[in-house]
């Protein structure tokens, strides 16, 4: 029986590594060859070419202003929805986990018939000087729309886990609720809420459905990196799209180094 259970295990194990073969390292392989197919120089050239750096600039901007908005909503939204009791509760949490329901091309889609220029609120943006989409602010909320529960979502868990005896108890020792916060509540959860804020940086980067529809694809104005990929591959400059796909490939691996210390550190201090 133990046998049975052994190659059963095994069989497993191969199958898995099977499929990460086919659908996670190869793609990354293909990728990076080509990125460098023409050498180290044309992919630096690539990378670094105006449209390019750019679209660069244009992302790490979204993430830079998205993921602190998304930490303090999801602080904000776990404690309201973890350390308190009301009516309407259950209805908040499945609001904020519509974006994982709804496809990101609706929800660009959505923004557009909101805030376009014969949109809901069209015409009051445009007499009052104001440019949503197919401009930053389109962008940014289409992301912050597709990222919103990822911070709430990995802290809501951890928070109820914990309970709030804590707090109580340190509210009744006479500290204020930032006091709290800052010294009972943050060192509890420092490691979920990073984690949290490691998937929705990756998330961020990576998003192309949204922000797709409310961009425009405007080349070195509202292109990310996503879009930007997708341009110069439609052009057949593929040597250029590798580049800046190998470029994100480099950022998430690193995102996962990251998630994966992040992971381990909270083993580490679960077993202590």
């Amino acid at each position: 029986m133990q046998t049975k259970k052994t190659w059963l295990s095994y069989a497993l194990i191969s199958v898995a590594f099977l499929f990460l073969l086919l659908f996670l390292f190869l793609p990354l392989i293909v990728i990076f060859s080509g990125a460098f197919a023409q050498g180290f120089q044309v992919f630096v050239a690539s990378i670094t070419e105006p449209d390019a750096l750019s679209a660069i600039q244009l992302t790490l901007l979204v993430v830079v202003i998205t993921v602190p908005l998304h930490t303090l909503f999801g602080l904000a939204a776990a404690w309201a929805l973890t350390k308190f009791q009301f009516k309407g509760r259950q209805f908040l949490i499945t609001l904020i986990e519509i974006p994982f329901a709804v496809s990101p091309v609706i929800a660009g889609l959505l923004f557009i018939l909101l805030y376009g220029v014969y949109g809901f609120f069209g015409e009051w943006l445009t007499a009052n000087g104001f440019q949503v989409i197919f401009a930053l602010p389109g962008i940014i909320l289409a992301t912050m729309f597709v990222t919103l529960p990822f911070v709430v979502r990995e802290l809501i868990p951890l928070m109820e886990a914990q309970g709030s005896e804590a707090e109580e108890a340190s509210i009744t020792l006479g500290a204020s609720g930032w006091q709290t916060f800052l010294r009972v509540t943050l060192p509890a959860i420092k490691w979920g809420l990073l984690y949290g804020v490691i998937l929705c940086t990756a998330r961020t980067i990576g998003e192309f459905g949204a922000v797709s529809v409310v961009s425009g694809r405007i080349r070195g104005s509202t292109n990310t990196m996503p879009l930007h990929v997708e341009i110069l591959y439609n052009e057949y400059q593929f040597t250029a799209s590798f580049a800046i796909a190998a470029l994100m490939s480099l950022f998430a691996i690193v995102t996962i180094v990251v998630k994966q210390l992040v992971e381990s550190r909270q083993r580490k201090v679960k077993t202590k």
